[in-house]
């Protein structure tokens, strides 16, 4: 791997099979690149009780004047599993360069996206860092693909009690929706809230032969669960597209096929907008199911809130630093899954930016390795420009 060369320590990481919670090396290789730059090291490990633990590392440096900033890039070297390797074209783990193309497991979601702030800001300090003013660092966890207990929501209140404060934060999740080779489509301004609901019917069990001395959970369940998936939770509103409602999971748990059932349950996924919080939405299905006069239980849990960025400084930086090596100016959008920036909101403004999400996920997960050192010079913008024009919240 050769120092302040993205593509080299993309493929390092690459190489590195992190399946979450598993760190496999690739902190460690990210630590040895930021030593050698002169960032100050800190890792730390969280385990809540039955839970795996989760390495994590914080790096910080203080470019040439104290005081000032601190710019921040978050993200993930854990990645999902590859699933049937023997359907890859090129091994998951191997990090293959093949007609420009980088293929490899985390590729996309976020490896490579590490590996270019890490340069960038390397670049940065060695030619003009001194002139400046603040702190660059980098907050990357292992538990982002996973339960996200022991990682970033840990790892953010950790350095808040050593002393670190945060002014703006970078995430670089894959960001971009359209064709790989597209950079510069999407920034991510907020994102949606995510609510997972159980809900259970109960009733008599008894033989199928004599229905009328049970009573079968299943037919109060169907039309429950219909009207939710068919009543429109909102119509959106000025950033964010209408909340949804998703089935995900339908059972009663019987193999007899002369039992009527005791419980039917099913489970669901709700996405939802800046028109709820996880309380309301919560109020809202239960006056919905409250309607058809069945005795249920719903449980939920909100994994993340709705959230819209600060406007200001840090996403106009970002934008402008795309459209500057692109030619395109970005979507500011909120759109697609959760993410840690759902974290960190709490701490400083925050918004995302970062290679494509065709492939993340994918069999032959990959990105253009022209992207990846445009990326850099992207991320490398950004911090200068931060610097020149920040306001410390």
């Amino acid at each position: 791997m050769s120092n302040g060369d993205p593509v080299a320590l993309s493929r390092a990481l690459i190489r590195c099979p992190s399946i979450t919670p598993v760190d496999a090396g690739a902190l460690g290789v990210l630590e040895e690149f930021l030593e050698n730059t002169g960032f100050t090291i800190h890792r730390r490990t969280f385990q809540e009780n039955g839970t795996d633990p989760v390495d994590n590392l914080y790096a910080r440096l203080d470019l040439g004047k104290h005081g000032g900033p601190n710019l921040c890039f978050a993200g993930h070297t854990d990645v999902v599993p590859p699933g049937d390797e023997k359907a890859w074209h090129h091994p998951p783990f191997a990090a293959e360069i093949k007609d420009g193309i980088l293929y490899g497991r985390g590729a996309s979601d976020m490896k490579c996206a590490i590996a270019a702030f890490a340069v960038a800001a390397a670049n940065v300090v060695a030619r003009d860092g001194a002139g400046r003013s603040g702190t660059v660092s980098l907050l990357i966890t292992g538990d982002e693909e996973g339960v996200s207990i022991n990682g970033t929501r840990k790892a953010l209140a950790w350095i808040t009690d050593i002393g670190e404060r945060l002014d703006g934060c970078l995430v670089g999740e894959p960001t971009n929706p359209g064709k790989t080779g597209e950079l510069g489509g999407m920034v991510k301004i907020g994102r949606r809230g995510s609510l997972n609901g159980l809900l259970t019917v109960t009733g008599v069990q008894g033989h199928v032969a004599y229905p009328e001395r049970a009573d079968n959970p299943i037919p109060h369940l169907i039309p429950m669960l219909a009207h939710l998936a068919e009543t429109p939770l909102d119509d959106g509103s000025d950033h964010f597209q209408p909340s949804t409602f998703t089935l995900t999971s339908v059972d009663v748990g019987n193999a007899a096929t002369n039992v009527i059932p005791r419980q039917a349950t099913a489970r669901f996924n709700v996405r939802f907008n800046d028109r709820f919080t996880g309380d309301s939405l919560e109020a809202f299905l239960r006056h919905q199911l409250d309607g058809f006069g069945v005795p249920y239980d719903l449980s939920v849990r909100v994994s993340g809130e709705s959230f819209l960025s600060d406007p200001g400084s840090l996403v106009d930086v970002v934008c402008d630093a795309v459209e500057t090596v692109t030619g395109r100016r970005p979507e500011r959008s909120t759109t697609g899954g959760t993410s840690d920036a759902r974290f960190i909101k709490d701490y400083c403004p925050v918004c995302e930016f970062g290679l494509y999400s065709d492939t993340a996920h994918k069999v032959d997960e990959h990105v253009p390795v022209a992207d990846i050192k445009r990326l850099t010079m992207i991320y490398e913008i950004v911090i200068e420009r931060f610097f020149a024009t920040a306001v410390v919240y």
